[in-house]
């Protein structure tokens, strides 16, 4: 029947005689199979002429479309003791209203009166900057008199050393007279010599004469002694005009240092004021902050710090809220080589964790599930994973997201990209090439234009 023997039974026996025999060779069942599989080949040939959709995959989370929308947690800038909740997990806040309020750790905040004990050092410290400027103007004053009285002092002397100089010429005058005096005196008194010698004048008028020449003679060094005493008052009154100068210079120079001294002392008492000031508005601000508030509204999500009495760090978070209004996105990541077939505007289809779906990817009309969505931002840097990062809005023109997704969810994205032949992206998958590259029709035109 195999025929694998050398002894052929059908050619001495017909088999056709017996009913397996006919059974057998007139069935012709390998004809239903070579016409579907001449079927299955034409319909197979024809598929790969289908058009299919190339895409750009991608795994992401579901965010929020601006930051402001996403969670965050709400951290305390000063350190602190946990001292009452006002809320609980999952309640809606406004904002404004109080989370918790806390204590103070730090000894220097310990005091209850230091708002109104600052205030009363600031006073004291005003008090101390008006007495130096009072101090400051009596010193101006006192310079301003000093001054004036240097200006008199000086007109005193300067008149003086004019006088004295007056005097100088005045002496000066007389002791030249005086010697002409002398020399009219010595020629009388030789002329009357020697007449007397002759015998024409008398002893008596002689000696008169000597007399007047003696008395001329003790005139002229009064008169020399008058002149020198004169021109000594002229260098008295000049050295008392450098004394008068070095004493006001000497006694202003020390009206202004102390007018210095005071003023330095001033603006240091200021600069206390300013930093006790800058204290106390701190103080009063760090008292606000005992209250812990809701920056937004929202739901509180977890309180990371629980318990009472419990103390933290300034800057360490203590509780978790998540936004009450917010727009869903969603981030997706995608491969540098898939980077520039991605602009903004482009067309994504999504699918949410726990939404069933159905799902083709080269076929987007006839998937299940899925949701539109369009590229809104790009991120121009690489992520750590090694990828980059693309944010999408939901697309108004197509079904709305689900209300009950949640931030934080996964999600599938299929970026759309061009319409090709199955062959051809078989043929690109075997090849391991990149999509076709792509873009927007909107872009093209303006590239025409």
């Amino acid at each position: 029947m195999l025929n694998i023997s050398n002894n052929q039974v059908h050619k001495k026996v017909d088999l056709l005689k017996f009913k397996s025999g006919n059974r057998v060779y007139k069935k012709e069942y390998y004809k239903v199979f070579n016409k579907f599989l001449l079927a299955a080949a034409i319909i197979g040939f024809i598929f790969l002429f289908l058009p299919w959709t190339q895409n750009i995959s991608g795994n992401g989370i579901v965010t929020t479309l601006t930051p402001e929308q996403r969670p965050q947690t709400i951290q305390s800038q000063i350190p602190g003791r946990i001292e009452q909740w006002f809320v609980r997990e999952g309640d809606y806040v406004k904002k404004g209203d109080t989370i918790l309020r806390i204590s103070e750790v730090k000894s220097d905040y310990f005091d209850d009166k230091l708002i109104e004990r600052t205030n009363e050092q600031i006073s004291a410290k005003n008090s101390s900057v008006n007495a130096y400027k009072f101090k400051v103007d009596a010193l101006e004053r006192q310079i301003e008199a000093l001054q004036e009285e240097r200006l008199l002092k000086l007109e005193q002397a300067k008149n003086k050393l004019l006088q004295s100089k007056l005097k100088v010429q005045s002496d000066s005058i007389a002791f030249e007279a005086a010697k002409t005096n002398l020399r009219i005196a010595k020629r009388q008194y030789e002329r009357d010599f020697t007449l007397e010698k002759e015998g024409i004048k008398a002893v008596k008028d002689v000696e008169n004469k000597r007399l007047k020449l003696q008395s001329t003679e003790a005139k002229i060094i009064e008169q020399e002694n008058k002149l020198l005493t004169a021109r000594n008052e002229v260098l008295n009154a000049k050295v008392e005009i450098s004394r008068i100068k070095a004493n006001y210079a000497d006694k202003i120079s020390k009206a202004q240092s102390d007018k210095f001294t005071a003023q330095s002392n001033g603006f240091d008492a200021k600069a206390q004021v300013s930093r006790l000031e800058n204290n106390n508005s701190n103080y009063k601000v760090r008292s606000g902050l005992m209250y812990i508030k809701a920056p937004q509204n929202g739901y509180i999500n977890k309180a990371i710090k629980g318990g009472i009495g419990g103390t933290f760090k300034e800057g360490e978070e203590i509780v978790g809220i998540m936004p009450a209004q917010y727009d869903l996105a969603v981030e997706t990541f995608i491969r540098p080589i898939d980077l520039p077939l991605i602009h903004i505007g482009e067309k994504v289809r999504v699918q949410f964790d726990g939404w069933p779906a159905i799902v083709f990817s080269g076929w987007p009309n006839v998937s299940y599930g899925t949701y539109g969505a369009k590229v809104v931002a790009i991120e121009n840097f690489i992520s750590k994973n090694g990828k980059y990062r693309i944010l999408l809005a939901p697309d108004e023109t197509d079904h709305t997201w689900p209300t009950a997704i949640r931030v934080g969810s996964g999600a599938k994205t299929i970026a759309l990209l061009e319409d090709v032949p199955i062959w051809f992206e078989l043929w690109r998958q075997l090849n391991s090439f990149p999509p076709n590259y792509y873009q927007p029709e909107d872009i093209n035109k303006n590239k025409k234009k």
